[in-house]
């Protein structure tokens, strides 16, 4: 299955095996309660959804890859325990606590979190001395003698034979335990959440038109050669960078990501193109709302794959601005929360306490880390804001109302900068659809625009938000299932092209 079919399953086993009855006993006892075994390619996003789904149902987390652990450190060091059996004394070797279950104690007082989930990532790859221990702990759920705590969930990952040299087979016995999760690379589902983390729109496009370039695996005469998930992440990362810097990613430097010679050789020549096509065609310029007919003429002179990339260089800008605005809105939003407390308290509380607030919600939830980055940004921006705010009134004599009316307008101006920054996108977004109407009507171009709004989180939040008549006009209006089928075997007929001499 795909991993965000996995990332559900997955959830909805942490949740029924920590489900508790009327008498605050586990449904499912800890006995009963089988580890999940999730089982991929590397690089495709396990640990990234274990994360995920800690923060989503606000519960601890504990990961380790095992590949890294000695046997004394997993299981614990010997030691020796005088005990009395049947009136005699006996030395007993006994464990001391394994540094993975107090990782998980420790996470458990750092945070006031009672149950989570414990993450042994390759679990299936440990050394020879470790192999015995890691089947314990799947099948009896201790390191040593020690037992992971309840309300803790073991999940655990691993990769196929094909993909590491050193994987050890489960046998049944063990897998009879375990409740096996088989998951593999999927492009469009990774598409969705390179959208939500702003991958570069290169990336996307490139991927979109190569496929099957995602993910690649491949034993050759000169060792593996592959492109993972992961590694398009973070050249994307660095691309973003870079562009800042002024400095240019070339097939050398993609290599070093992508570690296919040919797929980072081809997709360093398609950011080149990809430049060259925002340049040539005055991508802000057709945002603005400005073009004419020379650049309407040399698109219609252009083959179907440049029609693409302009597609792309266009939808990726308005994928920027609307995530800009989701920002902007999660932040005035949340201010607005709190400035309510200053509304309703304002006899006994300044603004200065709300600030204070605020700074320690944002402490105690990262302290549990249960945030996320961009729900940490936001806190950090209203925090921001209430000192701003804040600063604002000192030195000046107020009445309470008076001092409620200006910390009323300066959050109004807040409020403003939002309602501008989604009149502009509102207004690129009709600019793009004239733009697109003017080069290429109702055409296979036109759904693969659609498409791409379709696809990004950030756009249908945006247009569920603010509305766009052209969008409901071409969405409902381009038979878009069938059409989209038809942009897709288009699709792939440029990349059959695009492919010729390089395969």
């Amino acid at each position: 299955m795909d991993i965000k079919r996995a990332k559900q399953e997955i959830k909805d086993a942490v949740e029924a095996y920590l489900l508790k009855n009327a008498f605050g006993e586990y449904e499912i006892p800890a006995v009963r309660q089988r580890p999940v075994l999730l089982m991929g390619p590397p690089g495709i996003g396990k640990t990234q959804i274990m994360e995920q789904i800690a923060k989503e149902l606000k519960i601890g987390l504990v990961a380790y890859t095992i590949t890294h652990h000695t046997r004394q450190s997993a299981v614990g060091l010997p030691f020796i325990r005088e005990k009395e059996y049947g009136g005699q004394k006996y030395s007993v070797t006994e464990y001391t606590m394994s540094e993975i279950i107090a990782s998980v104690y420790e996470k458990m007082e750092q945070t006031g979190m009672k149950e989570g989930i414990l993450f042994i990532d390759e679990i299936n790859c440990v050394s020879e001395t470790l192999a015995p221990a890691m089947l314990q702990f799947l099948q009896g759920k201790t390191f040593g003698t020690h037992r992971v705590p309840e309300g803790w969930i073991i999940v655990a990952a691993g990769n196929p034979p094909e993909y590491n040299k050193s994987v050890r087979e489960f046998d049944v016995v063990t897998l009879d335990r375990l409740k096996k999760i088989d998951v593999e690379a999927d492009f469009p589902v990774w598409k969705e959440y390179a959208y939500r983390q702003g991958i570069h729109p290169a990336v996307i496009s490139y991927l979109e038109l190569r496929r099957e370039n995602f993910y690649r695996v491949e034993n050759t005469v000169d060792g593996k050669l592959f492109a993972t998930a992961r590694g398009w992440e973070d050249l994307s990362q660095l691309i973003q960078v870079y562009e800042k810097l002024g400095k240019t990613v070339d097939r050398d430097v993609a290599f070093q990501y992508v570690q296919h010679r040919m797929v980072a050789k081809d997709f360093a020549n398609y950011l080149e193109l990809y430049y060259k096509y925002r340049k040539d065609y005055h991508i802000e310029e057709i945002l603005d709302g400005r073009w004419d007919a020379g650049v309407l003429s040399k698109i219609g002179a252009a083959a179907f794959d440049e029609h693409l990339s302009i597609v792309s260089l266009l939808s990726g800008r308005l994928g920027e601005l609307f995530r800009e605005c989701y920002r902007q809105d999660a932040y005035v939003a949340k201010l607005y929360e709190y400035l309510i407390y200053y509304r309703d308290d304002q006899s006994v509380m300044m603004l200065d306490d709300v600030r204070m607030m605020a700074e320690k919600d944002l402490e105690e939830q990262k302290r549990a880390e249960i945030l996320t980055k961009e729900q940490e940004h936001t806190l950090d921006r209203v925090i921001d804001a209430l000192t701003r705010f804040a600063m604002g009134l000192k030195g000046e004599l107020f009445s309470d109302d008076d001092a409620f009316d200006c910390v009323r307008e300066m959050f109004a101006r807040e409020k403003e900068e939002l309602d501008a920054a989604e009149s502009h996108a509102s207004e690129v977004l009709e600019n793009a659809f004239r733009f697109m109407e003017d080069a290429f009507g109702e055409s296979q171009e036109m759904v693969a625009f659609v498409t791409e709004l379709n696809d990004n989180y950030y756009s249908i939040w945006f247009i569920r938000e603010n509305g766009s008549d052209l969008y409901y006009r071409y969405n409902k209006g381009l038979l878009f299932d069938e059409r989209r089928e038809d942009v897709m075997r288009q699709m792939d007929e440029a990349e059959t092209l695009l492919n010729t001499g390089i395969k």
